[in-house]
């Protein structure tokens, strides 16, 4: 960061005034990646959403994974793993439809368990279809008993899975005819038993969709430490209660999505794990929650790297840009929690210089000051977004890049080694990266002094300032 890094003013009033972010809807020839709900005045038919429920460790992410086919949700023998909802789409007999796993039900035995449950309760409400899943090799429970209850309540179509059917093969299935679901279907998700019967049972109380992505959608992850407000930001952007907040580290394990269409475009919001240093990650569910974050920074186009405004200057916050600059992602710099902060007029002016001192190997990123209590600056990370996005996008012509090298080269020539001046003679731009990525041909390139290639960085911003992302030179030997 230098003296030309946009600094958001963290006094700038949030007023959406017909700009405002909102989920995008999902319709037969536009879907989103994530379920919203119909609230225009004309109900456009939307993508059907399918809601698996139950009590807690019953196979519900392995089954889950199963039917989408990949391991997106988090699987674990630790009861309670899943706690935020986490969708994927997924499609069965040319019927696209959202799958939707949901955190295990039982009694809520604090503020922070009860928040989870009601997100239980809301995917049920919003479900075209509910799987209940319980297990073969357990007797029902009055847990069981009360998710189907609450499924039933809904007055949704209901389809009761026995899982790990493998456990206990002579299952009778009218055992579970007492839970007064009718449809039933004895699984395994090891050894693929079921899933074609149960997705024929659900396919066929759904109506045709299909879900069709828009290939301009703009992929923003969240990232940073445990508890610096990620998911807070995730949900004020979101304008939706979609991630569990809680003052308790750790607390998102999935990469959670949203899907927000603003100012005509679209992106899709990730809400990742709290990164830690590896020494403190600990085996098992936490290691593979990080191995999803750090997946995030590869499928995202942007990334915003929160920070705590009572914890700054954190080096594992550094290594964090250091992986988002070595992916060639886009990046802002978020302080997060300004609102919580003892702080005068000049706060911000006194810490932006110290911020800058610690990230200067990312001068191009933007700092931006945040609080998701009172919405401070939030709208602010959607300009930035498509900002960046439309940077990174950004092609230049050939005869331009090469006057532009032929005049800093004329400026400032650069020095050789051993007696071998290198020279630059013309360059172009990549086409097939998603980075602006630039070759430089010429002859003794390998003799370039770094100093020089951040010479050629800097004055290439000076002239395309490139906000929020970095920039790649390749330096090719003409012969």
């Amino acid at each position: 960061m230098n003296k030309k890094t946009p600094l958001a003013n963290p006094d700038e009033v949030q007023s959406i005034n017909g700009r405002a972010a909102k989920p995008a809807e999902s319709t037969d020839s536009v879907a989103a990646d994530q379920p919203a709900s119909q609230t225009s005045a004309v109900r456009r038919r939307r993508v059907p959403i399918v809601a698996i429920v139950g009590r807690a460790n019953v196979g519900k992410s392995s089954l889950f994974n199963t039917i989408i086919g990949r391991r997106e949700a988090i699987i674990a023998d630790e009861p309670g793993t899943t706690r935020d909802n986490v969708t994927a789409k997924a499609s069965f007999d040319g019927k696209d439809f959202w799958l939707v796993d949901t955190a295990g039900l039982k009694n809520a035995s604090d503020e922070f368990e009860l928040s989870i449950q009601d997100q239980i309760i809301h995917a049920s409400e919003d479900a075209d279809v509910i799987a209940v899943v319980t297990e073969a090799d357990v007797l029902v429970t009055a847990e069981d008993r009360r998710v189907a209850k609450l499924a039933l309540r809904t007055k949704k179509p209901v389809v009761l899975v026995v899982n790990k059917i493998d456990k206990n093969y002579r299952a009778n299935l009218n055992e579970w005819r007492t839970l007064g679901i009718e449809n039933i279907v004895a699984t395994s998700t090891t050894q693929k038993k079921g899933i074609d019967e149960l997705l024929e049972r659900i396919s066929g109380k759904l109506p045709p969709a299909r879900i069709r992505e828009e290939s301009d959608r703009i992929h923003a992850a969240l990232l940073g430490r445990p508890n610096v407000g990620k998911s807070s930001l995730f949900n004020s952007l979101a304008k939706k209660q979609q991630a569990i907040v809680s003052s308790r580290a750790g607390t998102t394990r999935d990469v959670n999505r949203a899907v927000i269409r603003y100012e005509g475009r679209e992106i899709q919001l990730m809400d990742t794990a709290g990164i830690r240093r590896p020494g403190r990650i600990e085996r098992g569910v936490e290691h593979f929650s990080v191995l999803r974050a750090l997946a995030a920074i590869e499928e995202s186009d942007v990334t915003m790297l929160l920070m705590d405004a009572n914890e700054l200057n954190v080096q594992l916050d550094q290594k964090i840009a250091g992986l988002v600059k070595e992916a060639g992602k886009g990046l802002i710099l978020v302080v997060s929690k300004w609102d919580s902060m003892d702080k005068d007029a000049f706060t911000r002016d006194h810490i932006a210089p110290q911020i800058a001192a610690n990230f200067v190997f990312v001068p191009w990123a933007p700092l931006i000051f945040t609080s998701s209590v009172t919405g401070q600056n939030v709208t602010k990370l959607f300009d930035l977004i498509l900002e960046i996005s439309e940077a990174r996008k950004q092609r230049f012509t050939t005869p331009e890049l090469n006057k532009w090298l032929r005049d800093v080269v004329n400026q400032h020539p650069p020095a050789g080694l051993k007696n071998r001046s290198p020279k630059l003679n013309y360059m172009v731009q990549e086409d097939d990266i998603d980075m602006p990525s630039f070759k430089i041909f010429g002859a003794h390139t390998k003799f370039l002094h770094w100093s020089y290639k951040r010479y050629l960085e800097r004055k290439f911003r000076e002239k395309w300032p490139l906000n929020g992302t970095p920039l790649k030179f390749w330096f090719i030997e003409k012969h």
